[in-house]
């Protein structure tokens, strides 16, 4: 007789079991990761049975989702082996990709390379699968490694095809950008943002599951600061924030050993480890906004980004985190905090992020261009892998110090580089920074640089980039004076220090009011420009308007027009009453 009611205990915790793993599933497919986590746990360690292999595959992703990188490998070696228990090669390919993923992404090579090969035993047997889109995607990343575009494009293309006739959106999305990475590195920019564009619209629209939407927001936004294409970036990271933020059904914080600010807090980190929600992806898609941020300078705002990030990326992405301190830097030491700036470069370099060109630009600021010179020299000799955008932001700095230290040769070489890079794809951010560069290479020369520097004031007033801009208007201000027109430079100059006070950066404020200061105590009379106290000069040294066009290159047109302005300035109507006043007020020199 006892045995009924111990029959009816096991068939009740059965129901119970097979409800919380239903649970689960429903979670999961809500993408509701933390609810489905506490499910599967509680399903796992029920004492009425164990999980099947796909419960235990989505057991791993759950734990991913939520911060908990151990538990999610653990988990996922368990499915494999219940896989490969039931001789469902699909299966366990699928999982020994994602184990070679995790790995890889966790610093372990050797074991990922390893389960990558597994994969490929197992996945041999169902040739046709749709999981053969992860071998082809793991052989595109091979290839660019190896420097061999052609396969890549092979392997991309490959891809494509089985993703396709899977009829899976995500894979064919995530397939579309795979080939677009593949196109932009070759420099084949049109066609890559085409299918770029092409499969955000997947994203965008909200067709994919949260993993692919959350992979392909941080592939492409990396693609476009890579490509230094500003428009996308600022559209798609503005998105990716969106769906970042949206609510989520639970909130779990992942223990510490697994928080990037936990391990790195090791190497100073200054902001505390944010809650952790149940989208790992927040951080990785938090560093591109700080990015875009810091361009349009909103700086506050991008600094308290960048302390986020920290505390919400897992171990597996502390190059995340590195990018956040460096970009905490180039903040800080645009601002004058010279010494909060240099903690914070030393901390991504800590985290392994070489600190350039941001650092190089800080020792030029604290008086040490020996080693500005050094640092920019080797981080562009030994590291190419900076991505277009960084190749030009380091060739723009190596401009700035050489031209510091009088090295107009090494100048040279790096605005002949940078246009080289604008000139790849006629892209706005580049074609600014080149047009910047030449212009400021011509003033070191002493030759014309009005043409590249208004061109390059357009460029990022376009871009809405402010600080740049601000840069280029001072640069202006000084070729403005070399070619007579004090008016123009003083203009440039007060724009300039309102820009640059909006946005905190008191060093480049303060050296615009000194020059705008100097201009006032050294400012001509009666309102005279530079070109018309020289014109003045030659007037009443006795110069006919012909001498003085010829004198100064200018059409006799031009001498009457300076003319009017003069004696309009000055409310007399004659040469001699001119002359007159340039004697009184020193314009003409004193006779030997």
């Amino acid at each position: 007789m006892a045995a009924v009611p111990v029959v009816q205990a096991t068939e009740r915790q059965a129901t119970d079991h097979a409800t919380v793993v239903a649970r689960a599933r429903d979670a999961a497919a809500r993408d509701a990761w933390a609810e489905a986590y506490v499910l599967l746990t509680e399903a796992d360690r029920h004492p009425s049975g164990a999980l099947s292999p796909g419960d235990l595959d989505l057991l791993a992703d759950a734990a991913w989702w939520t911060g908990h990188v151990d538990e999610s490998v653990a988990a996922r070696l368990r499915a494999h082996a219940a896989y490969g228990a039931a001789g469902d090669h699909r299966g366990a390919g699928a999982v020994a990709w994602w184990l070679h993923f995790e790995y890889r992404c966790l610093g372990r090579p050797a074991a990922a390379a390893g389960w990558l090969h597994r994969s490929r035993h197992h996945l041999e047997h169902v040739p046709d699968c749709p999981e053969q889109c992860f071998l082809a995607w793991t052989d595109v990343d091979e290839a660019i490694e190896h420097g061999d575009p052609a396969a890549a494009l092979a392997a991309a293309r490959r891809m494509t095809h089985i993703a396709v006739a899977s009829g899976d959106p995500g894979l064919v999305a995530l397939s579309s950008q795979t080939e677009a990475a593949v196109l932009l590195a070759e420099g084949r920019r049109a066609e890559g943002m085409a299918l770029l564009d092409d499969a955000m619209v997947s994203v965008l629209a909200g067709e994919l599951s949260g993993m692919y939407t959350g992979i392909l927001f941080c592939l492409a936004l990396s693609q476009c600061m890579e490509a230094a294409d500003l428009a996308r970036a600022v559209e798609w990271t503005d998105a990716a924030m969106t769906w970042c933020e949206a609510p989520w059904s639970q909130h779990v914080r992942p223990p510490e050993a697994t928080s990037a600010a936990g391990v790195a807090g090791v190497a100073g980190v200054e902001h505390a480890p944010g809650s952790f929600t149940d989208n790992p992806f927040r951080g990785l898609c938090r560093i591109h906004h700080v990015e875009v941020l810091d361009l349009l300078g909103a700086w506050t705002l991008a600094e308290d980004e960048a302390g986020r990030v920290c505390g919400e990326v897992m171990v597996d992405s502390l190059d995340v985190a590195a990018e956040a301190y460096y970009a905490a830097g180039e903040i800080r030491r645009r601002q004058g905090r010279l010494d909060a700036a240099a903690r914070a470069y030393a901390h991504a370099h800590e985290l392994g992020r070489v600190p350039q060109p941001g650092l190089a630009l800080l020792r030029l600021a604290q008086g040490k261009a020996d080693a500005a010179v050094t640092g920019l020299r080797l981080a562009l000799a030994c590291d190419p892998r900076h991505g277009l955008l960084g190749r030009a932001r380091l060739l723009a700095a190596q401009t700035e110090v050489t031209l510091a230290v009088g090295d107009v040769a090494g100048a040279d070489a790096a605005v002949v580089e940078l246009e080289g890079l604008a000139g790849t794809g006629g892209v706005p951010l580049l074609t600014a920074m080149a047009d910047t560069a030449r212009g400021a290479l011509a003033l070191a020369r002493h030759e014309p640089a009005l043409v590249p520097l208004r061109r390059a004031l357009a460029g990022w007033l376009e871009l809405r980039v402010p600080y740049e801009a601000a840069q280029v208007r001072m640069l202006l201000a000084a070729a403005n004076r070399a070619a007579g027109d004090e008016e123009a430079a003083r203009l440039e100059l007060v724009a300039a220090r309102a820009a640059f006070e909006r946005l905190g950066a008191l060093p480049d404020a303060r050296r615009a009011a000194a020059l705008l200061t100097e201009r006032r105590r050294h400012a001509l009379p009666g309102g005279l420009t530079a070109r018309e106290a020289e014109v003045l000069r030659l007037v009443a040294e006795g110069g006919t308007n012909r001498e003085i066009a010829q004198a100064l290159v200018i059409s006799e047109h031009t001498v009457a027009r300076h003319l009017n302005n003069i004696f309009a300035k000055l409310d007399v109507t004659t040469r001699t009453a001119a002359s007159t006043y340039a004697h009184t007020h020193h314009l003409v020199p004193a006779p030997l």
